[in-house]
C-alpha cells in the first residue's frame, strides 16, 4: 500500500521549474517570479498536478469547437516570452491579452512595487477571471481592461514593456503610440501560416527583433488577415494564407490529382531534430510561402503525404503547389531521414526546386533567425530593406 502523501503545490512549483530550467535559459529575476507565483491558484478547475505540467490550460471552451477561447499558456514558453521582455524594476507594463492573470502577476512580481501593470482582453468573463484570481494572490495594484487589445491601454503608456499574449497578424498603430522609445515589445507574430514570438525593440520610428521562439497562441480577434480554404473535392485537404497573398483556392481545386515531381535536397534530419526554421526561411524569403493541412482520412488514403498533418508549410503559385516532405533514406548515418518536396501542376517542379533551395540555405545554418523589423504602414521603399510584407498597420521586413 502507497502510504506516501501527495506532493504539495509548492513542491510540484519547484520541480516544474527545475525542469523548465534545466532545458530553457531562466534569468535569476524569471526563475525567482516562476517559483513564487502560485500557477494553481489562477487555475481553480485544473488539479495541482495538471497546474504544474508543462502544458496549456482552458479557462474558456469555444462553443463554435476548435482552439479554446482563452488559457493559461504552457509555462515553458510563458517562460521564454518573460525573457524575451527583460523586466527591470520600476518598469510600465501593459499586456494585451489578460488570460487567467498568471503572467500579470509574474509581471507584477518582475517589476516590483514601484512597477506598473496594466493587463487588456476583450473577453468580459476572461477579465473578470483575471480580477478575481489577482485580487485573490495580492495582486490588488495590476489593473484588468475590458476592452479591445489593438486599442492597448492609452491611459497607461507609455509603456517601456508592452507583451502580447495572443496570436497577432499585425502591429497596430495604437501599440506604437504606447511603446516607449527604447522599449521592448513581445509579440507572437503570425504571417505565412507560422507564428514566432519575437522581441522588438523599438528604435525611433522603426523596431528592430533581437530574439525569436517559435509558439502557438489563440488567435487575436479582430485581425481578419489569415484565408483559409479546402482544395481538394471531399473538403479533407486546407490551405491557409494571407491575405496580402494573390492565392486562389478555386484555382488550386484538383491540383493533387495531377502527376507529382519530387525533389530530394540532400539533407538528412535525426528523427528527433526539428526542422522548423525550413519553414521560417520560405516565411522570410518566398511570397508563395503558406500552410497546408490534412484530414487523416487524405493521409491514409494517400493522396497527400504531409511531414506534420495539421502543419506543412506549402508553396502555392497560380495553378501549382508543392509542400514539404520528408523520406527515411537506407543509411547508417544517425540522421536517416532526408528533407525533400513534392510538387503538382504547371510550375510544380519549380516550386519544388525553390523549397528544396531554401531547405539547403536553412542546412547551411540551421539557427539562423532573420533580422525582423516592422516600419508604419506607408513607410516609403526607400526606407526599407530586405523581404517586405505589407500588412494594414504595417510593414514587416526580413533579412537573413
Amino acid at each position: 500500500m502507497n502510504t506516501a502523501a501527495p506532493a504539495t503545490p509548492e513542491h510540484l512549483r519547484e520541480r516544474m521549474v527545475d525542469t523548465i530550467a534545466a532545458t530553457h535559459h531562466l534569468t535569476p529575476a524569471v526563475e525567482e517570479a516562476m517559483r513564487t507565483v502560485p500557477r494553481h491558484e489562477f487555475v481553480p478547475d485544473a488539479t495541482a498536478e495538471d497546474a504544474y505540467k508543462d502544458i496549456a490550460v482552458t479557462i474558456k471552451d469555444n462553443p463554435a469547437g476548435g482552439l479554446p477561447l482563452s488559457c493559461a499558456s504552457v509555462p515553458s514558453l510563458v517562460a521564454d516570452m518573460l525573457v524575451q521582455l527583460d523586466v527591470h524594476p520600476g518598469d510600465r507594463i501593459i499586456e494585451i491579452g489578460a488570460g487567467t492573470g498568471y503572467n500579470a502577476a509574474l509581471l507584477a512580481r518582475l517589476t516590483g512595487p514601484t512597477g506598473h501593470v496594466a493587463t487588456v482582453d476583450i473577453d468580459e468573463d476572461v477579465t473578470a477571471h483575471a480580477r478575481h484570481t489577482l485580487a485573490a494572490t495580492g495582486n490588488k495594484d495590476v489593473v484588468v481592461i475590458t476592452g479591445d487589445g489593438g486599442l492597448g491601454a492609452p491611459a497607461h503608456g507609455p509603456a517601456a514593456r508592452m507583451i502580447v499574449t495572443v496570436g497577432a497578424w499585425d502591429i497596430p498603430p495604437a501599440w506604437w503610440d504606447q511603446l516607449a522609445t527604447g522599449g521592448r515589445l513581445v509579440v507572437p507574430l503570425r504571417w505565412r501560416g507560422t507564428t514566432y514570438s519575437i522581441a522588438f525593440v523599438r528604435h525611433g520610428d522603426r523596431m528592430v527583433s533581437d530574439t525569436m521562439e517559435l509558439c502557438g497562441f489563440v488567435p487575436m480577434i479582430g485581425q481578419d488577415g489569415e484565408h483559409t480554404a479546402t482544395i481538394d473535392p471531399d473538403g479533407l485537404i486546407s490551405l491557409y494564407w494571407d491575405a496580402d497573398q494573390p492565392i486562389d483556392p478555386t484555382a488550386l481545386a484538383g491540383v493533387l490529382d495531377q502527376p507529382s515531381t519530387q525533389t530530394g535536397s540532400g539533407v538528412l534530419i535525426r528523427g528527433d531534430e526539428s526542422f522548423d526554421g525550413v519553414w521560417l526561411r520560405l516565411a522570410a524569403t518566398d511570397p508563395a510561402t503558406c500552410r497546408i493541412a490534412a484530414d487523416q482520412a487524405a493521409i491514409d488514403s494517400g493522396l497527400i503525404k504531409l511531414v506534420i498533418p495539421t502543419r506543412t508549410p506549402a508553396l502555392a503559385e497560380g495553378t501549382s503547389l508543392a509542400y514539404l516532405t520528408i523520406t527515411r533514406t537506407e543509411t547508417e548515418d544517425p540522421a536517416r531521414w532526408e528533407l525533400g518536396a513534392t510538387g503538382y501542376g504547371p510550375v510544380g517542379p519549380q516550386l519544388a526546386d525553390r523549397l528544396t533551395d531554401a531547405i539547403r540555405a536553412w542546412s547551411k545554418d540551421r539557427k539562423a533567425r532573420p533580422i525582423t523589423t516592422i516600419h508604419p504602414a506607408g513607410t516609403p521603399d526607400d526606407r526599407v530593406d530586405g523581404y517586405v510584407i505589407d500588412k494594414p498597420g504595417t510593414r514587416v521586413t526580413f533579412a537573413y
